[in-house]
């Protein structure tokens, strides 16, 4: 599909996807939580690391990763499906409040074996996961041009900055938000990321059955 890249619409809507899928502000407790026995250094160093590693990780999802569902011998469309399901679960569990309760659990249950929390779990999987590495594939198949792939690795780049950015603030942001401002924040972040995980399923079921969405 050769869509020019100043058609902003495009990388708009896959920032947002992103946004709704990794939940920043959703994450900043996480965050803090995980690195507050860390110094004020060693807490910037370990930011800087994780979306470094994130950002990384979903580039080559984005170059690379429809080939390795050709290796694999998995359709495009199926794949659409599969990854609308898994964010639509996602989503889910934002909205019901599970999801932060799940990491947290996941995450006491391991601080005693964490010697180095920036690329694991931080960077993969609660910032690049399945979900955000699922949506940059399918984005990298419906605008599979050199150009719009420079677009998009420059909104990845945006994104990790985004990232990089509340969790630098992730002290004020507590303080200032509170928890119940976050839930808020999280529930309409899922809200958003159903409707995705949504159009994701319709344009799979729509290519793999043309007229049954008609």
């Amino acid at each position: 599909m050769n869509i020019s890249i100043f058609d902003l619409s495009i990388y708009i809507k896959f920032f947002v996807g992103l946004c709704a899928l990794v939940n920043p502000i959703g994450m900043i407790p996480i965050f803090t939580t995980m690195t507050n026995h860390q110094s004020m250094i060693e807490r910037q160093k370990t930011n800087l690391m994780a979306n470094f590693s994130a950002s990384l990780i979903l580039i080559i999802s984005l170059f690379f990763g429809s080939n390795i569902l050709n290796i694999f011998g998995i359709s495009i469309n199926s794949f659409r499906i599969a990854g609308g399901i898994l964010i639509i679960s996602i989503a889910f569990s934002m909205i019901t409040g599970e999801f932060i309760k799940n990491i947290k659990k996941d995450k006491d249950q391991k601080k005693e074996k964490i010697d180095n929390i920036s690329v694991v779990p931080l960077a993969m999987p609660l910032i690049a996961g399945p979900g955000a590495i699922s949506s940059t594939i399918v984005w990298s198949t419906y605008h599979s041009t050199w150009i719009n792939f420079f677009g998009c690795s420059l909104v990845i780049i945006l994104f990790s900055f985004i990232c990089w950015l509340c969790f630098q603030a992730a002290p004020y942001f507590v303080q200032i938000l509170g928890q119940t401002g976050i839930n808020i924040i999280t529930r309409i972040m899922g809200l958003l990321l159903m409707s995705l995980g949504i159009e994701f399923i319709g344009a799979g079921i729509s290519a793999i059955f043309p007229g049954f969405l008609n």
